[in-house]
């Protein structure tokens, strides 16, 4: 059984996470609060394995309470605002629940959380509240396709095409399309060794092959490199250069 807190500043969405709980048998309800730092005040004398944490709350935000709360406990993230799911991959979320939530969607999400606390076992252990800091999980990204948030690891991403008002996310298995910019999650990648080499391309340095005069050549796709971003590219390369002058 995973005991469990619901952190919302809404009662009807409280309510709604409690009821799922209920209804959910590996899941056990030991709080619920409003106030999040109440929350944090609690996890510090009661292990939990899980947390269902709002974003937008008036004393403070999710990603604050994360940052305090360090590896507490499993988090899914439940908000009405799907702009947030870019900024939550570095942290340790199990899920990202959009608002209103599904019983359906709950589920899944609940059974991913428990299959990370089966692996990491130690998150729930007493007065593990630090600050600051936040153990984090292989990073990840949700991206927005249609109606639905799909989760994709950061080291799956080969590279993101810019499509005028929307970007195309590509993996070695598959191609997401999601309204968005460029310049956003290229500035979310950057921190994990990904690079703008095109007005039009943001490239993992880990999945080049070969660059080649201004190519860049991932398996079978070929990038162009553009003139703008050329000596930034090239900067880099220096650093990770052996041989050669």
């Amino acid at each position: 059984m995973i005991s469990c807190i619901v952190v919302d500043d809404e009662p009807w969405a409280a309510a709604l996470v409690k009821d799922y709980i209920e209804k959910t048998p590996f899941l056990s309800l030991a709080g619920e609060f409003t106030n999040p730092l109440e929350a944090l005040q609690y996890l510090k004398d009661h292990p939990v394995g899980l947390v269902f944490l709002d974003i937008q709350m008036p004393e403070l935000t999710g990603i604050q309470f994360m940052k305090i709360m360090g590896n507490a406990a499993q988090v899914i993230l439940t908000t009405a605002y799907g702009e947030y799911a870019l900024d939550s991959y570095e942290y340790n979320v199990a899920d990202y629940l959009l608002k209103p939530i599904s019983f359906e969607r709950f589920y899944t999400a609940a059974l991913k959380a428990r299959t990370l606390l089966q692996l990491k076992p130690e998150i729930s252990t007493p007065g593990s509240i630090q600050t600051p800091g936040i153990v984090a999980s292989e990073p990840f990204i949700f991206i927005k396709t249609d109606s639905r948030f799909v989760k994709v690891f950061v080291k799956d991403i080969l590279f993101v095409e810019g499509l005028k008002d929307y970007i195309a996310v590509h993996t070695a298995g598959e191609k997401l399309v999601a309204l968005d910019n460029l310049k956003t999650i290229g500035e979310a990648l950057s921190k994990n060794q990904f690079v703008r080499v095109h007005k039009s391309f943001v490239v993992a340095l880990e999945k080049i092959d070969v660059i080649e005069r201004n190519r860049i050549f991932i398996g079978a796709q070929v990038i162009p490199i553009g003139d703008t971003y050329r000596d930034a590219l090239h900067t880099i390369l220096k650093e990770k250069q052996f041989g050669g002058k």
